[in-house]
């Protein structure tokens, strides 16, 4: 039976941020980058009361234009951007943070599961190249993917988070991706081909104009500011603060402890910082009560759960756990369902055989144009978005979103209107594994 789910609240979140001209740049910061008005703090950020020419001193305004503007270089947007510049499309990532990774190394849940399905990979393509080359740089070992383990995390791959940062980074300047770190959208509207994005970042003001968006974002950020239908049910998995107690850390051959945050919502800049205050809180307790050393202490809580978009099509519990093989499924899917409470998680495996898929129209918000959505905020209810939103999944879809982006791009077309067959064969051309 399929968890229900719920609208998220309605509030300043999902309003539509209008591009602001000139007069009413004073107010260029009113909204935080999920959408949330911060009123009471603009005055501090750009001082406003003083004239025009003191607001933007010591400001870099920079214009753009690129054919797929990714928003997110967490696990899918970073493979998003990677194929969308492989295929020739002029790519812009941009990223809140200072890395590339997300879940995987500002997180550092370095054990991106599962590529693997009943004895053969099901996942391969872009994010099982820089998760192999991260391993095989660091002298790592790989499973045995022809043999069935007993328990699922028997076959994950360990990496080294910080390996795979230096060669995302890499592949995304092989492939001409230009990276924006410490920026976000601050207002968005559409134009005649495509989206302007106005993105802030301290020092830095960057007009965006694109033909396609790919959010990346976690929480479909971009498509609440759109004001697009997204859910949240209002009780959301917690999240996670990844820590070393006693004795040093060796990334790539080993899981690190993990405290549950819960409450942890990665909607907007004041909710994480709780979530990381939270966090915090609770190792130094820990540490204090072990009177062991700390070892390693991940800079950011990883997040399981936020918001999930409403797709053209919606990816049900039963859809998952049965196996169902939609008509334009672009890639497998391989992990339990697994929902974590305040006492703890119990994965439940999917039946022998089973192989979920994931399709194209689950990525494209309902009745939208030129924007996709990849990675955890896939359009799925709450049960089989616990198992969609681990790594491997993500990459995939990924990687099917920077495909379908860039060709759209390229024929001045929307997403879903690019022959699928070509999409498909776009991807089995990039080592992609495609259903059918």
């Amino acid at each position: 039976m399929t968890a229900g789910v719920g609208r998220g609240p309605v509030n300043a979140t999902n309003r539509v941020v209008k591009d602001m001209g000139m007069a009413d740049r004073r107010t260029f910061l009113q909204y935080t980058v999920a959408g949330v008005a911060i009123a009471s703090t603009t005055n501090i950020v750009l001082g406003v009361g003083r004239n025009e020419a003191t607001d933007v001193s010591g400001t870099d305004s920079i214009q753009v234009n690129v054919d797929v503007l990714v928003i997110g270089g967490g696990t899918a947007g970073t493979i998003a951007a990677i194929q969308a510049g492989r295929l020739g499309a002029k790519t812009l990532l941009v990223e809140r943070n200072s890395q590339l990774g997300g879940a995987m190394t500002t997180g550092g849940v370095a054990f991106p599961g599962l590529f693997d399905a009943w004895g053969k990979q099901v996942i391969a393509g872009i994010g099982w190249e820089l998760v192999r080359e991260s391993v095989e740089l660091d002298g790592g070992t790989f499973p045995d993917f022809k043999k069935v383990p007993k328990r699922h995390w028997q076959n994950q791959v360990y990496t080294n988070q910080f390996l795979y940062v230096l060669l995302a980074e890499e592949k995304c300047e092989q492939a001409g991706v230009q990276i924006a770190y410490y920026e976000f959208p601050e207002a968005i509207r559409k134009t005649l081909d495509g989206w302007q994005v106005d993105c802030v970042g301290f020092g830095t003001r960057r007009r965006v104009l694109c033909k396609q968006i790919i959010d990346c974002t976690g929480g479909a950020e971009v498509v609440g500011m759109l004001k697009l239908p997204r859910l949240r049910d209002k009780e959301t998995q917690p999240g996670s603060m990844l820590f070393k107690i006693g004795s040093g850390h060796k990334p790539g051959t080993e899981q690190i402890h993990r405290l549950y945050v819960h409450g942890a919502d990665s909607s907007s800049a004041a909710t994480v910082t709780a979530a990381n205050l939270a966090g915090r809180r609770d190792i130094l307790k820990k540490v204090r009560a072990s009177k062991k050393k700390l070892m390693h202490l991940q800079p950011e809580t990883a997040f399981r759960e936020s918001y999930r978009i409403v797709g053209e099509t919606m990816v049900t519990h039963e859809d998952y756990t049965s196996g169902r093989r939609f008509d334009d499924a672009i890639s497998y899917a391989f992990y339990p369902v697994d929902l974590h409470t305040r006492s703890g998680v119990r994965p439940k495996p999917l039946a022998p055989d089973t192989v979920p898929t994931i399709p194209l129209s689950a990525l494209v918000p309902k009745d939208s144009r030129n924007i996709l959505v990849a990675g955890r905020s896939v359009s799925s209810d709450r049960l089989a978005n616990s198992a969609l939103r681990v790594q491997a999944p993500c990459m995939a879809m990924g990687q099917a979103a920077g495909v379908a982006a860039a060709l759209a791009a390229q024929q001045q077309t929307t997403p879903l209107s690019v022959s699928l067959e070509e999409i498909k064969r776009t991807l089995r051309a990039h080592n992609a594994i495609v259903p059918g």
